[in-house]
């Protein structure tokens, strides 16, 4: 008897030669409504599912699959006699193949707000058909992506049709409609609970495996939102290790925060030490390295713009473990080829691309805590409000606005010192906010950096006036911060005592 295969799909993509195949290696095809009139139409011949259901489509579509003819021919147990005997009894004829993906929920909802049409794209009989068939993987092959048709038709053709081959489709197909699910839930919590509803969940690709985690005994892997890293992550040379993932987010954030700008930021261990705009990247480069060169050595490098060779001649007179540009000429790889430890990546455009993700979660012991993801507006620094007598320049103002977004990018407790569009101090993940002032200005001192004029901004407020004459000991000339300190009038105070500039945005920018 000849096997069955049930097809219905949204996405049609290669649909019609998958069936073509399946036919001509002994499967006869049911199908579903616009799925069926598209193989009649490409000459594969197939049944309609109503004549397996006895039963008409109804309700507009909503009920078609969900029907005793459909799942007992899936469901029943074929190493059972009592299920064998009771499907003869009953007339449920097996079906041995069962090719499913979803209505798009997803696309739906990035079209359109319509709520009916939303609704109406919230597939029922599909999800019931691919986890009837994962559960009955012993004897029947589920099928949801598009990608697997030629790996099922050559499992089918060269005997491979393995229970540990069907078991690794059961794990697909629950994650696809356990992904489906949870972005539904989602969607309606964002929709109706503001985004934070009693369940939240966090589903994302899997990428590649890293070697290892953030040490050699742990495992790790990269997964994806919205195939980010698929459609905008290219290895060039070596391997993205979990560490360079996590220190590679860090760098992408900063030297992206800055639109269309020659940026480089350099980083060592997802904190910057080095960042500049310049008139040109190998400018910005040899800016940002004055900064720290003794932690960028082995550190991350982002580039936001294109590495050419002239650029990758600079950068090849230290070792740098990392780095990552909008694009790397191949002249620029070429510079690189001999160094065995560098690791070159590239997103494939002549700009850095940030995936501008709207949530954010950290894990803590026991679960983790979510939140909307942080973002500096670009009006924070320039509707700033000055609380000084005295107003910054225009390039004052510009150093002020980079020192704002690269403390917001940077652990608590920190500030950062900006000259001339690039900086020139920076301290962080400090325990009181003087120290991380202090401790800038020392690393200044021993790179032999002149902080001088420079701009100081810090995520969040001073609580005392002790950072402020540290910063007018170093001869800073304009300060930004949020503000909201119970002794803001004596930081107030301070500046004016000192000559400074100081701007409250008001807005704070912890990153813990």
């Amino acid at each position: 008897m000849a096997k069955r295969a049930l097809v219905s799909v949204s996405d049609k993509s290669g649909v019609v030669e998958f069936c073509k195949k399946l036919v001509k290696n002994g499967y006869e095809i049911i199908s579903t409504g616009g799925t069926y009139k598209i193989l009649l139409e490409n000459g594969v011949e197939a049944i309609e599912i109503d004549e397996v259901t006895k039963f008409p489509e109804c309700f507009e579509g909503r009920v078609k699959t969900l029907n005793p003819f459909v799942h007992g021919g899936i469901l029943y147990r074929r190493d059972k006699d009592s299920h064998i005997n009771q499907a003869k009894e009953l007339g449920v004829e097996s079906i041995d193949l069962v090719c499913v993906n979803l209505y798009p929920f997803k696309e739906t909802i990035e079209k359109t707000d319509d709520f009916d049409e939303i609704i109406e794209n919230i597939d029922i009989g599909g999800p019931a058909m691919v986890r009837s068939a994962a559960k009955n993987f012993d004897s029947v092959i589920i099928v949801t992506d598009a990608s697997d048709y030629n790996e099922v038709i050559d499992a089918i053709e060269s005997e491979k049709n393995t229970k540990e081959f069907r078991r690794s489709f059961m794990i697909k197909a629950y994650e696809h409609t356990a992904a489906y699910d949870s972005m539904i839930a989602n969607y309606m919590n964002e929709r109706f609970n503001g985004g934070f509803g009693e369940k939240q969940f966090v589903v994302g690709s899997k990428v590649m495996d890293t070697r290892y985690g953030e040490n050699p005994h742990q495992k790790g892997a990269l997964y994806e939102f919205n195939k980010h890293y698929s459609n905008n992550f290219k290895t060039l040379k070596g391997e993205a290790s979990f560490n360079n993932l996590n220190d590679l987010s860090g760098a992408v954030k900063i030297a992206s925060a800055f639109g269309d700008e020659n940026a480089v930021c350099i980083t060592k261990h997802g904190n910057p030490c080095g960042f500049a705009i310049k008139d040109t990247l190998l400018e910005a480069y040899e800016e940002a390295l004055k900064c720290d060169p003794v932690s960028a050595f082995g550190g991350v490098v982002a580039v936001n713009g294109v590495v050419t060779k002239e650029l990758a001649l600079k950068m090849n007179e230290i070792f740098l473990e990392v780095i990552i540009a909008g694009r790397i000429t191949e002249e620029a790889q070429e510079v690189f080829a001999s160094k065995k430890r560098i690791k070159l990546f590239e997103q494939g455009s002549d700009k850095l691309i940030l995936a501008d993700d709207k949530k954010d979660f950290k894990h803590i012991d026991g679960g983790f805590v979510y939140q909307d993801a942080d973002k500096v507006n670009d009006n924070e620094v320039r509707d700033a409000k000055l609380v000084s007598k005295k107003a910054a320049t225009a390039s004052e103002l510009k150093d002020m606005e980079i020192a704002y977004k690269v403390a917001s990018l940077t652990k608590s407790n920190c500030v950062v010192y900006v000259k001339n569009s690039a900086m020139v101090a920076v301290g962080m993940g400090m325990t009181s906010r003087v120290d991380a002032s202090q401790c800038a200005l020392k690393k200044a001192k021993e790179m032999g950096l002149d902080v001088t004029g420079a701009a100081l901004a810090s995520e969040a407020f001073f609580p005392f006036r002790d950072s402020i004459d540290a910063a007018a000991a170093a001869g800073v000339k304009s300060v930004i911060e949020p503000g909201g300190s119970i002794r803001d009038d004596e930081i107030i105070d301070a500046a004016n005592e000192f000559g400074m500039s100081l701007y409250f945005s008001e807005v704070r920018h912890f990153l813990h």
